[in-house]
């Protein structure tokens, strides 16, 4: 799934979309997807001028765009002007590693449940072999208006 597709799925843009390309996805199953990490990244400004570092929240929701995707590909569906995927719950979440400027934030989530509208997801993102971050990510999808 490229940028274009994405685009279409997720309701988020510049500067808060945090997933470049989905690189594998099985529906209802797993995704993996990846991040390209720039130094044009608006919050490397101030986090941290001497040493930029991406973020821990960022990483999380870097993790939580792709497992929305993953939730459209089960569903075979977009989100509408109607609908909105909210964070519920993030448990366990830990930071292994920084995230900095030139790297490949490559997020590797997971389908743990489904029901009542609520996801529950299993979510690693790695840069090379190494782990940058995981956490269990509760998301669920509401109608609004």
């Amino acid at each position: 799934m490229d940028i274009h597709e994405i685009l279409k799925k997720l309701p988020h843009r510049y500067p808060i979309l945090l997933v470049d390309r989905v690189l594998e996805v099985e529906p209802g199953k797993r995704i993996k997807a990846l991040k390209n990490v720039t130094i044009n990244e608006p919050y490397f400004v101030g986090h941290f001028p001497h040493r930029p570092v991406m973020p821990g929240v960022l990483m999380l929701e870097a993790m939580a765009q792709t497992a929305a995707l993953l939730s459209f590909a089960a569903e075979g569906a977009g989100p509408d002007d109607n609908s909105v995927i909210y964070f519920a719950g993030i448990d366990g979440a830990r930071f292994k590693r920084p995230v900095e400027p030139g790297d490949q934030l490559v997020m590797e989530v997971t389908l743990e449940r489904h029901k009542a509208g609520i996801y529950k997801y299993k979510g690693i993102a790695r840069v090379g072999e190494e782990i940058a971050c995981e956490a269990e990510l509760m998301c669920t999808m509401r109608k609004v208006g």
